[in-house]
């Protein structure tokens, strides 16, 4: 007969309890679902540059793409249409929290799940967009990093008056289906510092790359006139057409994103979006292990960079001032 003893009772008792522990620790981290929903082609490099700011990000906190975490990208472009396919897409994949770039991409998914939590980044004035209620308490499920707001257009036309004073006209170039939520705030503010400034400021919407030239090329005509390009996925996207089309027409203009400068065009003054990547995955951990976007507040980045290319000033007979030279941050010569 077997031996039931009291200490063989317990060996058995021991081990059977033992066993499911070690094979719990045996067993796969559960993995989590990050969806991402980028307003660019998927060529594009700053879009991609971004993207890897904020996986790198991710891994900083431990989160590991084929271990525990699994990444769901949809590359929309700038068509707002095609943005709000892509973000109904994604929320059907059921993802714990999703990403987003922008701000008509970020109305896209807002208006497709009000139960996912979403972290938007490069967003202007999301309350003004009507995407959050309250930057400190956002209350629903969405919060993030703004990029810019509306006084900014300020700060640009000043700088780009400074680098060319003989400027009388400036075409703030947009999207109107993409910043159809924001532009208008911008147009005011530029109308109201252009009234300081002695510019006369000109709203150029426009729908398709197409009637980027035609704006520039009416800011030509007299010899006066000037590009204030606004933060818009749309003017991402066509960055190189637009820098092309204004150093043609000889148009000094100025951009939201050290990007542009460093593709060629003349100044550049803003946020670096790829800083707001990688704190966007602050977010995404914080929200992954537990928090909720309402108890999150919504920031605005500290730090704005400005970019001079000397190159592209001389080509335009522009001399660029000590005054703004000693301010900037990275001057391309």
């Amino acid at each position: 007969m077997r031996d039931f003893s009291r200490r063989g009772v317990i060996g058995l008792v021991g081990g059977a309890a033992a066993w499911p522990l070690g094979a719990r620790a045996q067993q796969p981290e559960r993995v989590r679902r990050v969806g991402v929903l980028m307003p660019f082609v998927e060529a594009d490099q700053e879009a991609q540059a971004r993207l890897q700011a904020f996986r790198q990000g991710l891994a900083d906190f431990g989160w590991v793409k084929g271990r525990n975490l699994r990444n769901d990208e949809r590359w929309a472009g700038p068509d707002v249409v095609d943005q709000r396919s892509s973000a109904r897409d994604l929320v059907a994949t059921v993802p714990d929290v999703i990403v987003v770039n922008g701000t008509a991409a970020t109305l896209a998914l807002r208006d497709a799940t009000r139960t996912i939590p979403i972290v938007f980044a490069a967003v202007s004035d999301p309350v003004v967009a009507g995407i959050v209620a309250n930057l400190a308490r956002p209350e629903g499920n969405v919060t993030g990093f703004m990029l810019f707001e509306n006084s900014l257009a300020g700060k640009w036309l000043s700088l780009l008056k400074d680098v060319a004073p003989r400027l009388a006209r400036v075409a703030l170039l947009f999207n109107v289906d993409t910043a159809a939520a924001f532009a208008p705030f911008y147009v005011r503010a530029a109308q109201e510092a252009g009234e300081r400034l002695g510019l006369k400021i000109v709203a150029v919407g426009v729908r398709d790359a197409t009637a980027i030239e035609p704006a520039i090329a009416a800011m030509a005509d007299s010899g006066d006139g000037g590009l204030l390009v606004l933060p818009d996925a749309f003017n991402v996207v066509n960055r190189s057409t637009t820098i092309a089309l204004a150093a043609k027409h000889r148009v000094p203009a100025i951009y939201f994103t050290g990007a542009f400068a460093k593709d060629g065009g003349l100044i550049s003054y803003g946020a670096d979006a790829k800083i707001q990547y990688r704190d966007c995955a602050t977010y995404v951990d914080r929200i992954l292990r537990g928090a909720k976007p309402s108890e999150l507040p919504v920031q605005f980045p500290t730090k704005f960079e400005l970019v001079i290319n000397l190159k592209v000033a001389k080509a335009l007979g522009l001399d660029v001032p000590m005054s703004v030279l000693g301010r900037a941050d990275e001057v391309i010569e």
